[in-house]
């Protein structure tokens, strides 16, 4: 989120000797070990042929990811399944991966490759190769074009997928091409799984492990990362410690199953005689929470909530301290917090609380003018945020007993998708090389306990790998799942990455990985 000036200055002041430590850090970690040191040489002598790759190898970057927008895969409706994941292998092959294959999961299909380097250590890739959904008329250009535009940071380019992820995944990609235009070995080992169905909640994708030498394989990993935007507009960076977990799915009420109201969709002025599948659905959604739809109401749904550690609320309150609650407001366009809570406190409560949201509701006729009827089914579509400890498998169950126990048994629950939070050890050599990276490049930074938001990182902390892992990456982009979603090609801020920068970012990334303790 955006700062004011005053707060950058405050920020700057604050953060000094934090950075003189981590760049001291940094300076001694490549002593460690005789690999360490190899890498650290490397690193010195070889980024500036990188850099001169990179710059050469602009163009092509571009159009990579101009093509990639191109082709969606939207796992919802079930588009370009097989095209995406055979576009997502030739991406992976061209960028240096070997034995790159499709890997089945029961759904749609992952996609596998490794770079063997001949490294010390070795870092894991996931990608997402899917996309949501889009509405072209609500777009100001067409969202497979990939259009440029002029941001005000700069040069951009606006299309389903440009931030989320491709953009900062083609990123990552084009620091692969670099190092092998320039004759350049990487300093780590690289193993990939991307997935297909992460915007439907990834409902199979912990399948892939059972496919022994991808498990293998990961097995191997310092840590895993998802490419991202990770910069604000000012260029300040986050590092998220973990994320929530997420349930999607839907409720469906219907007469039939009821065995009250309609089995088909009747005139409504038989209302007065005849019940309503959709007030059934709407008194069983009233019972999931309390205070406005903002407390979770579902028997027992608190039981395994972790509360804050005292670390916990202190990060979070040195992000209250250097972020404008004003501006923050802004860009979701709200006036006030749940409950008219301080700034501190509503940071507080979105890392710390689960959630009941209702994304969508769907029942009878929904066109032009009325059609005064009264329909015999209804569906409502719900996501369930989750924070440690709770556990899709311990909430599920949970939500169907409320029901049960509420009268509403008879209502379907249908999960879509979902997986648990994932937590990632301040100390391990994932989020120790993202803060030397921001210290040795004089970017501000906060570390956050975690995102608001999910992905399924949980498959790479949980069992069986029980890995660090998270997002990161430089850029600035903006409007995923919604229209107009762009990323910021070519800045006109110095502190904000474009596209080179971004995967010069990559670049030295791997290099942390391969020096830091």
């Amino acid at each position: 989120m955006p700062k004011t000036g005053e707060m950058e200055m405050a920020e700057e002041n604050a953060s000094t000797d934090r950075r003189a430590v981590l760049k001291a850090v940094a300076a001694s970690a490549a002593l460690m070990t005789p690999g360490a040191a190899l890498a650290q040489g490397r690193r010195d002598g070889d980024r500036a042929a990188i850099r001169r790759a990179v710059d050469a190898g602009f163009e092509e970057s571009v159009q990579r990811i101009r093509q990639w927008i191109a082709l969606p895969t939207i796992a919802a409706e079930r588009l370009n399944i097989e095209e995406g994941a055979d576009h997502m292998a030739r991406l992976a092959a061209e960028a240096g991966f070997t034995g790159v294959r499709k890997v089945p999961t029961g759904g749609v299909p992952a996609v596998f490759g490794a770079i063997d380097a001949g490294a010390a250590r070795t870092v894991g890739i996931y990608f997402m190769y899917d996309v949501k959904q889009y509405d072209p008329s609500e777009w100001t250009s067409p969202p497979l074009e990939a259009q440029f535009f002029d941001h005000e940071l700069g040069r951009a380019i606006r299309g389903r997928g440009a931030t989320n992820q491709k953009g900062p995944e083609g990123a990552f990609l084009a620091a692969l091409h670099a190092f092998r235009a320039a004759n350049r070995r990487l300093p780590v080992n690289l193993v990939l799984l991307a997935e297909g169905e992460e915007e439907i909640g990834s409902p199979n994708f912990r399948n892939v492990f059972r496919d022994a030498d991808v498990l293998a394989a990961f097995r191997r990993a310092d840590g895993v990362i998802i490419p991202g935007n990770g910069q604000a507009a000012n260029g300040n960076a986050g590092i998220e410690l973990g994320a929530k977990g997420i349930i999607e799915l839907e409720l469906v009420a219907s007469g039939e199953r009821w065995g009250r109201g309609p089995t088909r969709d009747v005139h409504s002025s038989l209302k007065a005689q005849v019940d309503s599948p959709v007030w059934h659905l709407v008194e069983a959604l009233k019972t999931l929470t309390t205070d406005h739809g903002n407390t979770p109401a579902i028997a027992g749904w608190f039981e395994r909530v972790r509360p804050l550690t005292d670390r916990e609320r202190a990060l979070i309150a040195e992000i209250a301290r250097l972020e404008s609650e004003d501006e923050a407001k802004a860009a979701f366009g709200v006036s006030r917090w749940i409950d008219d809570l301080p700034w501190r406190e509503s940071l507080e409560r979105l890392a710390s609380q689960p959630t009941v949201n209702i994304e969508g509701l769907v029942a009878g006729y929904t066109g032009p003018g009325g059609k005064t009827v009264l329909p015999a089914r209804g569906v409502a579509k719900l996501d369930l945020r989750l924070v440690p400890d709770m556990t899709v498998d311990d909430c599920l169950p949970k939500l169907r007993r409320h029901l049960a126990q509420q009268g509403f048994g008879d209502i379907e629950v249908n999960m879509t998708g979902g997986y648990d939070p994932t937590e990632t050890p301040e100390d391990s050599r994932l989020i120790r090389a993202q803060q030397a990276l921001f210290t040795r490049n004089d970017i501000s930074y906060t570390l956050s306990p975690r995102s608001a938001g999910s992905w399924p990182g949980c498959v790479f902390t949980g069992e069986p790998l029980r890995k660090p892992a998270g997002g990161f990456g430089l850029g600035y982009g903006s409007g995923a799942h919604a229209p107009n979603e762009f990323m910021v090609i070519e800045s006109r801020n110095p502190r904000v990455a474009g596209l080179r920068e971004a995967t010069m970012g990559y670049v030295d990334f791997l290099y942390e990985m391969a020096t830091v303790r």
